[in-house]
């Protein structure tokens, strides 16, 4: 069955509407209000009723003056303006200002008319600054007070209607971004009748499929790669086998060559599932990291020096007295695929700069080599499983050197980038906190 959708556009709709008629109506009822409480301040004024049965008195006796002046004085003690009118002769007596506002409905400040015996009424309404005075602006001001307040709570609630589930999923993505696969949209978001349930379900959807298509992969990487070591080690055997039995040494190095490449891509690619797979769950101790390159650089030599590559060091005073926290032979694995690579595409009698620096607390390790560099819109790419830019760096590899170091240095909290030297060749940088334990 169908459940009813209550789009996000009724929803901000009608929320807005309801907002401006509860403000409407609110504010009528409170100047309604504010109207009784003034009349009701003006009526309860000490003796105001002996003080009109005086004034008539006063009238009838004495005249229209006196009971003018009477009421004049008795006003100016109570702050009020009076007047004695009689009944039948309507509010004709009454200033203008005075008429308009007992006529209107929905005038604001309206006098108070106390009806008497003899046919008479007395029109009392407050002088400025009286008791029971309310000024006009008053009743505008709260108009506006009342609206601006029910109109920021309703722009509030609609505001945290659309930003919170926006920013759980936000960070819902980056928490899976950065490896938690298991954490979806919660289920809150997820069943609302609207346009962001419906995003948010669709996410959970999309999460689900691209988990799945991800565990496959992974799980295919690791089978092909352990079923692959039995019988690669088994040729190996057979190969120096033929090799002791006088077959062709050219043929058997060639083959025996191809075999080690195949062991090589398929420790790879098991260190790449490994790392991707454990995170962070592995020992970790402080390395030094001037030690640590110049491992790297003495394991590589021999391949340098077969290549026509020179390797040269370049290492800031504080780098030897600090150190990163970490697995050191994750992190030889890392810069050994590093330094590889930048052997791999660096020209015979062309050199590879390594440069060793601290930066805001952390290590930045550069290995920059004078190959042909990489397309700009590539650059991100080179950290990709299999990626290879072979229009500029057709190298030995499969591509997976760069994206295991990037998987053990991202273990190790730490970033890595790429970018084209402006003199030519690729620079990676490697940046990894430095460790201040004791």
């Amino acid at each position: 069955m169908t459940r009813f959708r209550f789009t996000l556009f009724w929803r901000i709709f009608l929320s807005i509407w309801l907002a401006m008629a509860v403000t409407m109506v609110t504010s009528q009822l409170a100047n309604r209000f504010l109207q009784d409480r003034e009349r009701q301040a003006i009526v309860r004024q000490v003796g105001l009723q002996d003080i009109a049965g005086e004034a008539v008195n006063l009238r009838e006796q004495l005249g229209r003056s006196e009971a003018r002046r009477f009421l004049r004085i008795e006003g100016e003690r109570l702050h009020l303006h009076l007047i004695l009118i009689e009944a039948e002769q309507g509010h004709r007596r009454l200033p203008r200002m005075v008429r308009e506002r007992m006529q209107s409905s929905w005038h604001l400040s309206k006098p108070a008319v106390l009806d008497l015996d003899d046919g008479y009424r007395l029109v009392a309404w407050p002088r400025m600054g009286g008791e029971g005075w309310l000024h006009p602006g008053l009743f505008r001001m709260f108009e506006l007070v009342l609206a601006f307040v029910v109109i920021s709570l309703a722009c509030w609630w609609i505001a945290r209607l659309v930003s919170r589930p926006l920013k759980h999923m936000e960070g819902t993505a980056r928490s899976i971004a950065n490896g938690d696969t298991e954490l979806r949209v919660s289920d809150t978001i997820a069943q609302r009748r609207d346009e962001i349930g419906q995003l948010a379900a669709a996410f959970n959807a999309m999460t689900d499929r691209l988990c799945q298509l991800l565990d496959r992969h992974n799980r295919l990487l690791r089978d092909i790669s352990h079923d692959l070591r039995t019988p690669l080690a088994r040729q190996r055997i057979a190969i120096e086998l033929a090799s002791d039995e006088g077959a062709d040494p050219a043929l058997m190095e060639s083959i025996l060559r191809q075999n080690e490449r195949l062991e090589t891509m398929t420790g790879q690619i098991l260190t790449l599932y490994r790392v991707s797979e454990n995170g962070r769950a592995f020992e970790q101790q402080p390395v030094k990291p001037l030690a640590l390159i110049n491992r790297v650089l003495g394991d590589a030599s021999d391949y340098a020096e077969q290549q026509g590559v020179d390797c040269k060091l370049v290492a800031s005073d504080d780098v030897a007295a600090v150190s990163i926290l970490g697995d050191s032979g994750l992190l030889q694995r890392a810069f050994d695929n590093v330094l590889q690579n930048a052997l791999d595409h660096t020209p015979p009698g062309q050199s590879v700069d390594v440069e060793l620096s601290i930066t805001k607390d952390q290590v930045e390790v550069s290995v920059a080599d004078e190959g042909p560099g990489a397309p700009s819109d590539m650059l991100n790419q080179l950290f990709e499983p299999f990626f290879r830019a072979d229009e500029s760096r057709g190298g030995k590899g499969w591509g997976l050197g760069l994206s295991i170091a990037r998987d053990i240095v991202r273990a190790h909290d730490g970033t890595v980038e790429a970018r084209n030297r402006e003199t030519g060749g690729l620079q990676v940088i490697v940046r990894l906190p430095v460790f201040f334990g004791d």
